[in-house]
């Protein structure tokens, strides 16, 4: 009879230890998850690094940036209808955007990526100095910046659709 009680102790101490050790794991929810380009995953989701988005941070930021934009512009000095094109750069998180204020040298500036849908840019050609951001919702590019010859300063608003 002893011994039955001992088995039945057994039993349920060795069921109890069981059902302990499977309630108290938790489930590694990023255990499948693979994110690519230095991006970390975070509740079973990849929180990517800047210039890369996507479910696995698989996309480049600046590739949906790329292409041409005609639109028009308004400064404090003029208006003006023309187009600007966004190329790659060699940088992953860069883009290079010709034709800036369309001017006569062409004004080339480097923006580099502030989030997935921004870029900064600034830079010195000839003598003339730039400084602004570029924001895509959709097709559309707005490009807000100031630009000087050193004569004169003018703060521009090019707004243009793929």
């Amino acid at each position: 009879m002893k011994s039955m009680k001992y088995i039945a102790l057994s039993a349920f101490l060795t069921l109890s230890a069981f059902c302990a050790v499977l309630y108290s794991c938790t489930k590694d929810e990023c255990k499948d998850v693979v994110c690519q380009n230095g991006g970390t995953c975070a509740g079973g989701n990849c929180t990517c690094v800047l210039g890369y988005e996507g479910t696995r941070c698989e996309t480049k930021s600046r590739d949906k940036f790329i292409g041409t934009y005609i639109g028009s512009e308004i400064c404090t000095i003029g208006t003006d209808n023309y187009s600007i094109t966004i190329a790659t750069n060699s940088d992953n998180v860069k883009l290079t955007m010709t034709n800036l204020y369309n001017n006569t040298p062409v004004i080339t500036a480097t923006g580099s990526i502030t989030t997935a849908n921004t870029f900064s840019f600034s830079g010195t050609q000839s003598t003339i100095t730039f400084s602004g951001t570029g924001t895509l919702t959709g097709n559309q590019l707005v490009v807000a910046y100031t630009i000087t010859d050193g004569a004169s300063t003018n703060s521009c608003t090019f707004t243009g659709n793929k």
